[in-house]
């Protein structure tokens, strides 16, 4: 029998590449794609395939959150497919077979399939989907999605950081730079998505493009034009909007 793949991601040509490499598997049958959360799940539930290509950063509903809304019995076995490297420790702690950072080469989705195929023929989808609903919370209270590292790729390996290491996280068109000490290291993500798997007890966005380490603020200052500074230990500045009497109490209650 062939193995039942559904393909999900938002973006057409992503979809397109994995079709076209699952086209020269003959024991692979594509039975559906899915352009959103919302309709992978719809489609899991409904046509229970096999296997799940499941890209991790969708609008409105992210590959995490699809795997929580899949009844446990019909979760398949998942291979994470994404752009954004700080996704990879949750990926991989959550027990996906295998994790694609895009672009892949065609051996890379090979040796990923070659994965899939054995729990598959192993019978041990069921296994891989407790250990998925393990991290994501499927079973009980949802599990907090906040990063405790932020995965950093370079042309020679991936880096991963230690929050506490982060003083700044400036916006920089569709990329993140990220102040380490006297390094700075560039991310393709923006600047809500990081927000939202920052824990807000740690992290705090000043304004649409900088979000600050709060062990790092020393002060407050009042600025020009209704905007505040935020002053670094370092000694640093950074204008926010956001309204002092707020920030104080963010500040103080932290």
């Amino acid at each position: 029998m062939k193995i039942r793949v559904l393909i999900v991601d938002d973006e057409p040509l992503a979809r397109q590449r994995v079709r076209l490499l699952l086209e020269e598997e003959p024991d692979t049958e594509v039975i559906g794609e899915s352009e959103d959360g919302f309709q992978a799940v719809d489609q899991i539930q409904a046509a229970r395939p096999d296997l799940v290509f499941l890209d991790v950063q969708m609008p409105d509903m992210d590959g995490f959150e699809v795997l929580r809304r899949v009844p446990q019995p019909v979760l398949p076995v998942v291979v994470f497919t994404t752009a954004y490297d700080q996704h990879a420790l949750r990926a991989f702690e959550a027990n996906a077979v295998d994790y694609l950072l895009k672009p892949f080469k065609p051996t890379r989705f090979k040796a990923s399939l070659q994965r899939a195929r054995e729990l598959i023929a192993n019978k041990q989808a069921g296994a891989a989907a407790r250990g998925l609903l393990e991290l994501l919370g499927q079973a009980g209270a949802p599990a907090s999605q906040h990063l405790t590292r932020l995965a950093v790729r370079t042309p020679e390996r991936v880096l991963f950081v230690d929050l506490d290491q982060i003083q700044v996280i400036e916006a920089a068109g569709k990329y993140a730079v990220v102040h380490v000490g006297k390094e700075t290291h560039l991310l393709r993500e923006t600047m809500s998505s990081l927000e939202s798997q920052l824990p807000p007890d740690r992290f705090l966005r000043i304004s649409r493009s900088v979000i600050l380490n709060i062990a790092q603020i020393q002060e407050l200052q009042p600025g020009v034009k209704g905007e505040s500074l935020v002053v670094l230990k370092g000694g640093k500045s950074y204008p926010t909007t956001r309204p002092v009497r707020e920030l104080q109490q963010r500040l103080a209650f932290t």
